[in-house]
């Protein structure tokens, strides 16, 4: 129900605002030489936050912010957790697209075809740049925004199906 998802938006923004606050550990790690290292996700690692992204299927809970927590949750600093949510995301959103383009054959066309591709590629590049510049901020800045945002928009939600509907 819409009462529902906003309830959630609302507690997952309240999560997101103490977020850095519950694993404060988990800072940029550097090599000896004082390089950024890159974390190593082990199958086990990934297994983990794979259960993390099933919390997803709750109306109103985020599967990439699932993700994230699982892999803080797991060790890792805020800008792998984020960079393997989105990689995480590509087995799911393959599925999803093959399953609509399936479930739409009859409207694949010669003429609708490059359309397709196109709004593809398109697609394909804005993702990947607001990738970065999500990934970016996180790594910044945190999620105390899109705790308030989530918060907000929560409440907006209760409140409307509370009193419109």
């Amino acid at each position: 129900s819409p009462i529902t998802i906003g309830v959630m938006l609302v507690l997952g923004g309240v999560f997101f605002l103490f977020l850095d606050r519950i694993f404060p550990e988990n800072d940029i790690i550097y090599d000896d030489d004082g390089k950024p290292h890159d974390q190593d996700i082990t199958y086990p690692r990934a297994a983990i936050i794979g259960g993390f992204q099933c919390l997803g299927l709750i109306p109103g809970v985020s599967r990439s912010a699932s993700t994230i927590v699982g892999g803080m949750f797991q060790g890792l600093t805020k800008k792998t957790a984020a960079e393997f949510s989105f990689f995480l995301a590509v087995p799911t959103m393959g599925a999803a697209t093959l399953y609509k383009l399936y479930d739409g054959r009859e409207t694949l066309t010669s003429d609708t075809l490059p359309i397709l591709l196109f709004g593809n590629v398109v697609a394909f590049f804005v993702a990947l740049l607001a990738i970065k510049f999500f990934v970016s901020y996180v790594a910044k800045h945190g999620f105390k925004l899109f705790g308030f945002y989530r918060i907000i928009l929560g409440l907006a939600v209760v409140g409307y199906f509370s009193f419109f509907s």
